[in-house]
């Protein structure tokens, strides 16, 4: 183990995390304080999950790696249905906002960093890399959900149906977690 291992490690787990952010971004088209805070819990539960792996060991991970594809799609897939159908049915007394609430991000965080729970076996044979490492790969995960909402913005100007085609991303999401679980 070494830092460029996880550092590469951290970028590959951000990805899930970061396209989720870029569609939050563009969803809203402009600057949400909010961010911030949704890029703090993907990088909280990207530390806390190679955690919990690497201390629930080989029980915990059988079944995991059985379902954790199935969880991810199902709620991913969820999010994306009810985004698509929002897109479609927007209620003009509705806040903007509305997938700020915190159990909105707390299911977007849950979604994206399960598959996360196994990266704590590769920690096992090296138990003194685990907590630099899970900081390491947290502050990564925020950083790049940060800049996926950032890109997201930007992008989100454009006169597109971007709930319409976040729910369609993040519906491919789960499918590409589930697919990744069995191939």
């Amino acid at each position: 183990m070494d830092w460029i291992n996880v550092i590469v490690m951290g970028i590959g787990l951000a990805m899930d995390c970061c396209a989720v952010s870029t569609v939050q971004g563009l969803t809203h088209k402009q600057w949400h304080p909010r961010a911030l805070l949704m890029a703090a819990i993907f990088g909280l539960f990207h530390m806390g999950m190679p955690v919990i792996g690497y201390f629930a060991g080989n029980l915990f991970m059988d079944f995991m790696s059985r379902y954790a594809p199935w969880i991810a799609l199902g709620l991913l897939g969820f999010l994306g249905v009810k985004m698509i159908w929002e897109s479609y049915h927007e209620d003009p007394d509705s806040e903007k906002c509305a997938n700020w609430h915190l159990t909105n991000l707390l299911l977007l965080a849950v979604a994206t960093s399960i598959d996360v729970l196994a990266t704590g076996l590769l920690f096992v044979p090296y138990p003194d890399w685990l907590f630099p490492s899970v900081l390491t790969i947290g502050g990564i995960t925020a950083l790049f959900s940060l800049g996926g909402y950032l890109l997201g913005v930007y992008v989100g100007k454009l006169k597109i149906n971007m709930e319409l085609v976040g729910g369609l991303v993040l519906i491919g999401l789960g499918i590409k977690i589930w697919a990744e679980g069995f191939f």
